[in-house]
């Protein structure tokens, strides 16, 4: 407590909050001010714990902070003076004109990858809880309680299983509840040993290119398609090539006359991203018989495979593949969030091995906490009853909006149907822009994002896509009006 009276350093006088962190404070700027300068020599903790009416325990304990970041030194049987070189100059001292020049270039010489990976990032330039940002599921119907409850559990039962390493396979409990989930809900043909647990499905894309693949070797893309593999294809030196989509998903037949040498095939048959068609079962058949007998490999990514509203799930291509072509990609962050970083590979058995040790290298494992909570939300039938409650929910939010858009913008967008996915994507009428809604979203914070995004660099599209899943009706609908107004403040003909 402090004494009444005068002090000895009136500007040492503390003011308010933890007594030692106000005595660092206090003497790191007087310090920085010159008040106490270089080389100085500061009074002992005890002569100085009377100056400021404070216990010497404080002043000590700041005292230990400022010389470990080297505002202090202590010699010994001499005391403890201010540094010469304070940390603070070092980092504020301005620089030559050379060395600032050769700091430039650092920054600025970053490999001819890197620099083509720059132009394939596009930012949407809205934050990404942002209204029709394209994506996101339904957070806001995320089992809170449920899920930490669970995690609580897993916490307080966890204490041999912290002190182990993790596997980096993935974590046998949560392979096994996958396994049968799988093969109950999307057709798979597998077995625990099988399934590999991965970050996200932007892992998986790159651990299977790592596994199977060769820098030059050519790989099939949907045109539009996912922007997320594009940018993985092009970072482990790849040659992408497009590969037309229609109502059908992708177009087998353009990509065997135009590209048969591809090594690898990137598909999502259940739902077509962006546009949302689903592979037909004629496509498949074809796709699965030219990868057998020509040696290609096929990842199937499963982003959508749950959000299915007007019938049941289809079979996976995996559970159709008699041959061991397809290596299955799914993920749990559209179902539960986006940052939960989860997500699984299935390989056919002759690979495991390598793709085990390739996912050693890039990260050991996956965290234990999130594994074990997951298979318990799994298990205990948590997980079922949640994408059920969400499949309502999307079917419903999915009708707002395109009632919404028929409504209030029928003379400029043109729907493209799809009974699947959480997001809906619109062709633009009248030869009218598409950067036109993407700026009036823009004025209005949302988070549309234009088509052209998700296309061949040399072939963009006009086109815009609203993500509806995360959005009660009301917001959505509420939405699309405040753009159709934005929007004929400009001129623009919206119905």
């Amino acid at each position: 407590m402090k004494k009444s009276g005068a002090a000895a350093f009136p500007e040492l006088l503390t003011g308010h909050g933890i007594i030692k962190d106000q005595v660092y404070h206090a003497l790191r700027e007087a310090i920085l001010s010159g008040r106490l300068h270089a080389g100085s020599k500061v009074p002992s903790g005890r002569a100085l714990a009377e100056m400021m009416g404070i216990s010497r325990n404080s002043v000590i304990a700041g005292f230990e902070r400022l010389q470990d970041e080297g505002y202090l030194i202590t010699r010994r049987g001499s005391g403890t003076f201010v540094a010469d070189n304070l940390p603070d100059h070092s980092i504020s001292r301005p620089v030559s004109s050379p060395a600032e020049d050769a700091a430039q270039a650092v920054i600025t010489n970053i490999s001819p990858l890197a620099d083509q990976l720059l132009s394939l990032r596009a930012s949407s330039g809205v934050p990404s809880d942002s209204l029709f940002m394209v994506g996101t599921g339904c957070v806001d119907l995320f089992p809170h309680d449920v899920w930490g409850r669970l995690l609580g559990r897993v916490w307080r039962q966890s204490r041999h299983a912290l002190h182990t390493h993790s596997d980096p396979h993935g974590y046998l409990p949560l392979r096994r509840a996958i396994c049968h989930y799988v093969r109950a809900t999307r057709g798979l043909q597998c077995d625990e040993d099988q399934i590999l647990i991965v970050s996200g499905t932007q892992q998986a894309i790159n651990l299977t290119v790592q596994t199977l693949l060769q820098p030059g070797d050519e790989v099939w893309l949907d045109d539009p398609g996912y922007d997320g593999a594009r940018g993985a294809f092009v970072s482990q030196g790849l040659t992408v090539r497009p590969v037309r989509v229609d109502e059908e998903g992708m177009d087998i037949h353009d990509g065997l006359s135009r590209w048969p040498d591809a090594r690898l095939v990137f598909t999502a048959p259940s739902h077509q991203f962006p546009a949302g068609g689903t592979l037909s079962l004629s496509r498949r058949a074809a796709l699965l018989s030219w990868a057998a007998q020509h040696h290609v490999w096929i990842l199937e990514d499963d982003y959508n495979g749950e959000f299915r509203y007007a019938d049941r799930p289809l079979q996976a291509l995996q559970g159709l593949d008699r041959h061991q072509r397809v290596i299955y990609a799914g993920t749990f962050s559209k179902m539960l969030y986006p940052a939960f970083r989860l997500g699984f590979l299935v390989v056919p058995k002759a690979l495991i091995p390598a793709f085990t040790a390739i996912k050693y290298f890039a990260d050991t494992g996956c965290g234990y906490l999130e594994q074990a909570t997951l298979t318990r939300f799994i298990n205990e039938g948590h997980y079922a009853r949640h994408v059920r409650r969400v499949r309502k929910a999307c079917y419903e939010r999915q009708h707002a909006l395109t009632d919404a858009i028929n409504h209030y913008l029928p003379a400029l967008l043109d729907i493209v149907p799809s009974d699947s996915g959480i997001h809906l994507m619109c062709r633009m009428k009248n030869r009218v822009p598409a950067q036109v809604v993407i700026q009036a979203g823009r004025a209005c914070g949302m988070g549309i994002q234009p088509l052209s995004r998700y296309c061949q660099p040399d072939a963009p599209q006009e086109g815009v896509l609203f993500g509806f899943a995360a959005y009660p009706a009301e917001q959505l609908s509420d939405g699309v009006r405040r753009l159709a107004a934005a929007l004929q403040a400009t001129g623009v003909t919206v119905a």
